[in-house]
């Protein structure tokens, strides 16, 4: 027989685990949907159809992230995770990547873009992302152990 304090326990658990689930959902609900690439071949981005003229980079091996507008800020979302890559005929790698693929998508932005990056951590360890390229403040510059 349970007495009144082991059932209060065990309601506080299933609610605690109930708003966690549901934190979850709610705080991924803006997220831009994490595009996958099931292949390491190369894909042919193609040019802007709106914003400024460029000729979009070409990833040998790679891909480029796609990303959202939203008021005027373009959102990419990377996933860090476990994959499995061929590196040549049945030898399988089992790797750390991003978007299904290792190594991860480019991220092209031009000159005076505004950049929103979310990044989900699917991997068993805590992740860092170092930028280069970008001038960032020292405790977001993602460098593990030193900021």
């Amino acid at each position: 027989m349970m007495n009144r304090r082991q059932l209060l326990g065990v309601g506080a658990a299933g609610a605690a685990l109930v708003s966690s689930q549901a934190w979850g959902k709610t705080t991924n609900m803006g997220l831009p949907e994490a595009a996958q690439m099931d292949t390491a071949a190369t894909a042919i981005t193609p040019r802007p159809s709106t914003g400024p003229d460029y000729t979009p980079v070409v990833t040998l091996n790679g891909w480029t992230l796609p990303h959202r507008m939203n008021n005027g800020v373009k959102e990419f979302h990377l996933v860090a995770e476990p994959v499995e890559r061929e590196l040549a005929d049945g030898m399988i790698a089992h790797l750390w990547g991003y978007n299904g693929q290792s190594t991860g998508p480019t991220i092209e932005a031009v000159e005076g873009d505004r950049v929103r990056i979310y990044v989900t951590n699917k991997l068993p360890e805590h992740t860092t992302v170092h930028w280069h390229g970008m001038i960032l403040p020292s405790g977001m510059d993602g460098v593990g152990g030193l900021s």
